[in-house]
């Protein structure tokens, strides 16, 4: 990772690890329809409205930090996603997925449907883009999949399969499904193993990360 010259507009885009194990399938699956827009290396407490040169420097010190290098792993980028909201929204929307953190047992199932609060003037609500949902390495689940969003693009994630290798896995839905694996030889000498689930609203933008613990029992 490095700091890119912010004295020239420079676009870096480069693939993250899981779309280079889609280009790499060479079957046609790694295309991109959608693409974000993130703040995350700015630190808005710099913003100085008492600035002595008055309102156009109140920004100065953020126009002037570096800009990330682009790099690879899809779970330290993008956290900070910029979104669309209606005017005169007073505060932003969370979510909700009714854990603060999951804990599994070989081959148990979980369900979970998330739900947007303080969005649209409504306390609670359920998206109609549904939710996308990450997890961070799918090896530790036999499956992970999600229902309710019938788009083709969901269709596609949700029937992606990964080879066994420790990569991320994106699901799109209302409901996400889990069910933790039964393979012993993951865990070696461990009696457990950790990894992150990742939802994201695809209305709101609204994000939560909760740490999943799957534990040994054979």
């Amino acid at each position: 990772m490095g700091y890119l010259n912010n004295s020239v507009v420079t676009v870096d885009a480069i693939l993250t690890k899981k779309g280079r194990e889609l280009l790499a399938r060479g079957d046609g699956s790694f295309k991109i329809t959608q693409f974000a827009l993130s703040d995350d290396e700015i630190d808005y407490t710099l913003y100085n409205p008492s600035h002595p040169s008055g309102s156009a420097f109140y920004g100065e010190a953020i126009e002037s930090m570096p800009v990330l290098e682009a790099f690879p792993d899809e779970t330290q980028i993008m956290k900070y996603k910029l979104t669309t909201l209606p005017r005169g929204t007073a505060k932003l929307p969370i979510l909700n997925v009714g854990y603060s953190s999951i804990s599994l047992k070989q081959g148990a199932s979980l369900a979970i449907t998330p739900e947007t609060l303080n969005y649209l003037g409504a306390t609670n609500v359920f998206e109609t883009g549904g939710y996308q949902a990450t997890i961070a390495d799918a090896r530790l689940f036999g499956a992970f999949t999600a229902t309710g969003i019938a788009t083709a693009e969901a269709q596609r994630l949700n029937s992606t399969t990964t080879l066994g290798t420790n990569v991320s896995k994106t699901i799109i839905g209302t409901t996400i499904n889990l069910r933790a694996t039964t393979v012993n030889t993951l865990f070696g000498t461990r009696t457990s193993l950790q990894t992150t689930l990742t939802v994201i609203g695809r209305d709101s933008g609204a994000r939560v990360s909760i740490p999943v613990t799957i534990t040994k029992t054979n």
